[in-house]
């Protein structure tokens, strides 16, 4: 299959939700602007993609869980305004632009990451008979959104709380902040990298085969996948921040040796770190041989996190 495709189709699928969503203006007009700064910039999607590729390998249709998967996007854009503020990473661009509270001040930015987080727990729990936000493709098809059990979408508020919150990305983030200037150390950077960016990616591809009631052996096949792919992500984030350039990411190089920020290379050195995406990579495509072909999509996307250069 054609995996960049793939993400294009599925990632504009996402933007149109997105920007249907905040189309309608709501005051205070400033932190509208503010949020659809951010949020609608030139984003990857890809936990929202994984939600859908996920909810596909266990034989439902993506567009039915639109409003679950881009929830996961708000959680991700929340986190990054409120990261590059001035007391936490302080950085001034983000996704090839001026980052929000540069644009914003810091105080609408705050808010702004606030809001996106509050308002995609009111995203997760939108049922078919309530969202208005068809595609033109889904309306023409005829496909009508299922209507999800409560039960399912209270699983998925507290996947997503548990990944997001005080034992997830926030301690990720935490820890992060932390152990600027420590000493390496192993365990310490396995908790930074499993909670700041494995934890939210998990509970991303786990969404799917809760919202499928695929079963309990495909959710633990499932969650492997996600766990690796996760330390793959954010491990490739750490080579990155070494080898790519400001045009390729959006954002600084080099920032976090000049932060002594705890990572992969810095710990491992940059061969091993290359090394350890291949291993995760391996067991995340291993882990998926309870799926047939439609699993195929996350099994290119593993391929791609490892050789992406954005």
């Amino acid at each position: 299959m054609d995996v960049k495709a793939y993400l294009e189709e599925k990632r504009s699928i996402i933007n149109e939700y997105l920007s249907s969503y905040f189309s309608i203006p709501f005051l205070p007009e400033t932190l509208h602007e503010s949020i659809k700064y951010s949020l609608l910039s030139d984003g990857k999607r890809i936990r929202p993609i994984l939600v859908m590729a996920s909810y596909e390998a266990c034989g439902g249709h993506a567009e039915d869980i639109l409003p679950q998967a881009a929830a996961l996007e708000l959680i991700h854009t929340y986190s990054l305004i409120h990261d590059d503020l001035p007391s936490m990473d302080n950085d001034d661009l983000r996704r090839g632009r001026p980052t929000n509270h540069k644009v914003f001040g810091e105080a609408i930015a705050i808010l702004a990451g606030d809001a996106l987080l509050t308002e995609a727990f009111m995203m997760l729990t939108v049922c078919a008979e309530t969202t208005p936000f068809l595609s033109p493709k889904t309306e023409a098809a005829g496909i009508s959104r299922k209507k999800f059990r409560q039960s399912s979408l209270l699983k998925t508020v507290r996947e997503v709380a548990a990944a997001a919150g005080l034992h997830g990305m926030v301690a990720g983030q935490a820890q992060d902040i932390l152990a600027e200037n420590a000493e390496p150390d192993r365990e310490i950077l396995d908790f930074i990298h499993r909670h700041k960016t494995a934890a939210l990616i998990t509970a991303s591809v786990r969404l799917g085969p809760i919202l499928a009631n695929a079963g309990k052996r495909k959710l633990q096949a499932i969650t492997q996948y996600g766990e690796n792919i996760g330390l793959v992500f954010q491990i490739v984030d750490d080579i990155l921040n070494i080898v790519g350039t400001t045009r390729e990411t959006g954002k600084p190089v080099g920032s976090d040796s000049q932060k002594h920020k705890l990572t992969y290379p810095a710990v491992y050195g940059l061969e091993s770190a290359r090394k350890q995406t291949d291993v995760c990579v391996t067991r995340a495509i291993d882990a998926l041989k309870v799926f047939s072909s439609e699993a195929d999509p996350l099994r290119e996307i593993a391929h791609y996190l490892v050789k992406r250069r954005t």
